[in-house]
């Protein structure tokens, strides 16, 4: 069921602390415990009453309303990020009763937020400058930190302009780049190489002090670090928050949501939907402008 893949998430792009973390693994354990002896194996065979029946057996066990509530919330993060990263286009707990449940969606950041996070990282020091590439890239695709991650050199065209992304199931696309981001790119090219060194190059496009590969633990830092260089409260900023909003902004200037579904990777159009929630005064701007009465 990607446990572990949801638990990385967890520390890479939310910075969640380690002791909530594996709060989080222990009441997963359980969850996909319940699961198997259910005969459950396949997360798509999961459905609403099956985890209406987990939560049941909590409170008949005699569990505490803050520890069920508490291993409902780990149940249902699991799942949406399930979604959201395409391994499912089902969410069974989307129907259980939970006022909250819409504020796990990620906000997107505003563009001047955003221009303010891009042009956070010192371009006087080699680290400023990668950093800045890296930022521009993740917003210019809508790219998973992951994504970014894996990226090679030979991934990036710079004369086209295009960016070649693996995402989930090992499906690849092709995203274009602006012109922001591929500026950003080439004057990052030469301070790479004095990063690489004498080392083994590893191939990748974004790598550490050390030449190697940016892991998405680093990525996560240099998000945190331009958000504070900034002024942004650190806890609204994270990688998944950039794609959002190159995906919300990419809506809002117009582009229709097929168009981003296939920038964003995403195998169903209904997560591009959850993706992409626009905001009331452009839906209120839309209206008046379309409606033969607005």
């Amino acid at each position: 069921m990607a446990i572990a893949e949801f638990l990385t998430s967890l520390i890479a792009e939310r910075g969640l602390a380690r002791n909530t973390v594996d709060a989080y693994k222990r009441d997963l354990g359980q969850y996909h415990e319940f699961l198997r002896e259910a005969g459950i194996s396949v997360i798509d065979e999961v459905d609403p009453e099956m985890v209406t029946r987990f939560v049941e057996e909590l409170r008949s066990g005699g569990a505490a309303s803050a520890t069920v509530s508490r291993k409902v919330a780990a149940v249902r993060g699991l799942h949406r990020f399930l979604v959201i990263e395409d391994h499912t286009s089902r969410d069974p707990t989307a129907l259980l009763d939970s006022p909250q449940r819409v504020r796990g969606l990620p906000k997107a950041l505003s563009v001047a937020a955003i221009g303010a996070l891009l042009e956070a990282p010192d371009l006087t020091t080699n680290l400023g400058v990668r950093d800045a590439a890296l930022l521009e890239l993740l917003y210019a695709t809508g790219a998973r930190v992951s994504e970014a991650v894996a990226l090679d050199q030979i991934d990036v065209d710079l004369d086209d302009a295009t960016v070649l992304l693996t995402g989930k199931g090992s499906r690849q696309r092709v995203v274009p780049l602006g012109g922001y981001a591929v500026a950003a790119v080439r004057r990052y090219y030469p301070v790479r190489n004095e990063l690489v060194g004498g080392r083994t190059d590893p191939g990748a496009v974004f790598i550490s002090v050390r030449g190697r590969r940016l892991t998405r633990q680093a990525v996560w830092q240099v998000i945190k670090k331009a958000a504070v260089q900034s002024g942004l409260d650190e806890s609204d900023v994270s990688p998944h928050v950039l794609r959002h909003s190159a995906a919300t902004h990419m809506v809002e200037g117009g582009a229709d949501l097929r168009t981003v579904q296939e920038l964003l990777g995403h195998a169903n159009i209904s997560t591009t939907q959850v993706y992409t929630r626009v905001s009331p005064q452009h839906l209120y701007e839309v209206y008046v402008t379309s409606h033969p009465r607005g």
